[in-house]
């Protein structure tokens, strides 16, 4: 149930929104299925870059390879935001990186926390999972992109009765509760840093890939590398300017991990 004072509507967004910012059409719906595949069904039919769509709620929220993304009325935020860059596809995964960035400058500006992220596209705060991003992109044929959707849910309070058993273990909030325009003031926070940021994905060395190397945990520890049915351990040494994740079997090869899963404990 949503809290009287942590409504969330177009106008409270717009409220905490700089006018200058490059939005060109901005929806607020209660609940939607999911806002990355309605917005995708708009850009297929010709919306502008910058069309934003925000949801109390999902019935059927993504996340990568498949997976849902538990999605509860009242006490998260879902924002997908649609992007007609001029990069190359495999830059694309820059995106989710300059995005994962603005979540946690947005989330800090909210609740004065600090998080974390783990490569290539969650949020942790206090070794929770509060947030997961979701870029999700279609072709030119000269291998460019068309578009990009750019999905994030952020897990803004506890829901009621708490988290499904099957993530309690690991999932989290950035807030004990509910707090009087939370959601709106991190939608707006977020857009506001995800569009300044946006500006550099197509420099070669981007800006605010150093802030990313420094929240993100995994850098100088062990982890588990998952490759479908192929698992192996092995030490994170770096991310480079692609955010391929630069890792050392213990036979010390290294490699340079673009795609796959890995598993981490701190």
């Amino acid at each position: 149930m949503t809290s009287a004072a942590d409504m969330l509507t177009e106008s409270s967004v717009r409220r905490f929104l700089p006018t200058d910012a490059p939005v060109t059409a901005l929806t607020v719906v209660e609940t939607i299925a999911s806002t990355n595949t309605a917005l995708r069904e708009a850009a297929q039919a010709g919306a502008p870059h910058g069309t934003v769509l925000i949801a109390s709620a999902q019935s059927a929220g993504r996340g990568r390879r498949g997976r849902t993304f538990f999605s509860p009325d009242g006490t998260g935020l879902y924002i997908s935001v649609l992007l007609r860059p001029s990069i190359a596809a495999e830059r694309a995964v820059r995106i989710t990186t300059a995005a994962a960035v603005s979540a946690a400058d947005a989330i800090a500006q909210v609740t004065g926390k600090e998080c974390a992220i783990k490569w290539v596209n969650d949020l942790f705060l206090d070794d929770k999972k509060v947030a997961g991003i979701l870029t999700e992109s279609a072709l030119h044929t000269d291998g460019t992109l068309a578009y990009a959707v750019l999905g994030i849910g952020i897990n803004v309070a506890p829901p009621a009765g708490g988290f499904p058993p099957e993530i309690a273990e690991i999932a989290g909030a950035i807030l004990p509760s509910p707090i009087e325009n939370g959601r709106a003031k991190l939608a707006a926070s977020f857009l506001t840093e995800f569009f300044r940021r946006y500006r550099e994905i197509a420099d070669e060395q981007p800006a605010y890939m150093e802030e990313y190397r420094r929240r993100c945990f995994v850098i100088g520890h062990r982890v588990e590398v998952i490759r479908g049915e192929d698992r192996y351990m092995a030490d994170a040494i770096a991310v480079d300017d692609d955010v391929g994740l630069i890792v050392r079997r213990d036979d010390g090869t290294e490699e340079v991990l673009s795609s796959g899963e890995i598993s981490v404990k701190i």
